[in-house]
Formats: C-alpha cells, sequence, structure tokens
C-alpha cells in the first residue's frame, strides 16, 4: 500500500528532474547550402524543348529497334505533335505507339493507327471470355487446372 502512495510523489521528482536538466548548445552557423530547386529551374530554363526533327527521328529509331516495326507506321511530327498513321494486327500495338511517341519527346500524340478486323475480333473475344493473363512458373509445364 505504501508504494501505490508513493507513485505520485516518484512521477513528480522525475518530471522537475527534467526541468533541471541544461539544454544542449547551439548549432554554429554553417554556410548556407544552395538549394537543389533553384538550379534544377535554372537547368530547365537553359535547355530547350526537342525539335521536331529530332522527336521525329527519335520515334522513328524506337519504333524501328521494336517489334512493332512490322506494322511500318507512318511517322509526322509538327509543333510537337506526333501524328501516327498505319494499320495493325495486334490491338495493343496502337497503345504502345502512343507510349513510344511520349517517351520520344512529344507533348501531344494523334494515333490514326486502325487495328484490322481480326485484331478487334480476337480482342473482343477475350473480353467476352473473361480472359486475363496468368502468370505461370517456369517450372510448370502443364497448366493447373485442380486445385491443391
Amino acid at each position: 500500500m505504501t508504494l501505490h502512495r508513493s507513485f505520485p510523489a516518484v512521477a513528480f521528482l522525475a518530471a522537475i528532474s527534467c526541468f533541471g536538466q541544461t539544454t544542449p548548445a547551439a548549432k554554429p552557423a554553417s554556410t548556407p547550402k544552395k538549394s537543389t530547386t533553384s538550379v534544377r529551374k535554372q537547368g530547365s530554363a537553359n535547355r530547350t524543348a526537342p525539335s521536331d526533327a529530332q522527336i521525329e527521328k527519335d520515334l522513328r529509331e524506337r519504333l524501328a529497334a521494336s517489334k512493332i516495326a512490322a506494322d511500318k507506321f507512318e511517322v509526322h511530327v509538327q509543333g510537337g505533335r506526333a501524328t501516327i498513321t498505319g494499320k495493325t494486327d495486334v490491338l495493343q500495338h496502337k497503345g504502345t505507339a502512343t507510349r513510344m511517341a511520349r517517351a520520344a519527346g512529344a507533348t501531344d500524340v494523334v494515333n490514326k493507327v486502325e487495328p484490322s478486323e481480326a485484331a478487334r475480333e480476337k480482342a473482343a473475344a477475350n473480353l467476352t471470355k473473361g480472359r486475363r493473363r496468368a502468370q505461370v512458373k517456369r517450372s510448370e509445364t502443364e497448366p493447373r487446372s485442380e486445385q491443391r
């Protein structure tokens, strides 16, 4: 019972002892560092946007180095806007071309790529089946249809 009565007194003494401690010394003034934001703003102000010819060249190189090179899309860039035309048998190539144009530096993309009727039918069939890509371990040679 004496422990219960002395607990508030111990807590009070602990609180008072904190006030008696000295405060840490102030840090000496150091030389101010350059702000990284001001450096970035100055760097981006000096940097100019890539020219239309440079964007077009970069986009053509990207398309030629990719799997969608077989589609032979036509590319035109004017005022930072890339226009892509052509036909494809794979629906995903249309989106891939748009992403490549943005990566090449185009500010806007007009995608006039037309997927073939077979590509549209395949995509519609996949949607109706609810087909999704399944992640399969390389060690599995047969797909699992039964649960373990």
